[in-house]
């Protein structure tokens, strides 16, 4: 592992309405724009369900797991969320690593949407 590796890519989709659903009642979330379309279009949302932010990370955490051979090399998270994804989507989770320093490395995380836009970015600190 050095610095400039790429991390990735991970390939998740179609995002699953369904799955949305089920999460939905899981994670006891009441927020209807994973469930309900009328809602979605009620608030100008458009008429694609929104995929839950913590699903969402799910899928970068995953690209780390496999990267980095298992959950327990994972030491940090941190990560900000920019643009939703929406059922249907296929998503691309990513990695760089910037840094290798005392067995640890640091690296720049994120969760691309088919635009090419990041519906979530940051930094994930990783043992290696």
């Amino acid at each position: 592992m050095r610095a400039g590796m790429s991390l990735g890519p991970l390939t998740v989709g179609p995002v699953s309405a369904e799955k949305m659903k089920i999460y939905a009642a899981i994670l006891r979330d009441p927020n209807p724009i994973h469930w309900d379309r009328s809602e979605l279009v009620a608030r100008g949302l458009g008429d694609r369900l929104i995929n839950q932010g913590p699903i969402n990370l799910g899928y970068v955490i995953n690209m780390l797991i496999d990267a980095f051979a298992g959950p327990q090399a994972i030491k940090r998270l941190q990560v900000k969320f920019g643009a939703n994804v929406r059922e249907d989507d296929i998503v691309v989770a990513r990695g760089l690593v910037r840094a290798v320093e005392d067995n640890l490395a640091t690296c720049e995380i994120w969760l691309e949407l088919p635009s090419g836009e990041r519906a979530l970015e940051g930094t994930a600190i990783v043992e290696v």
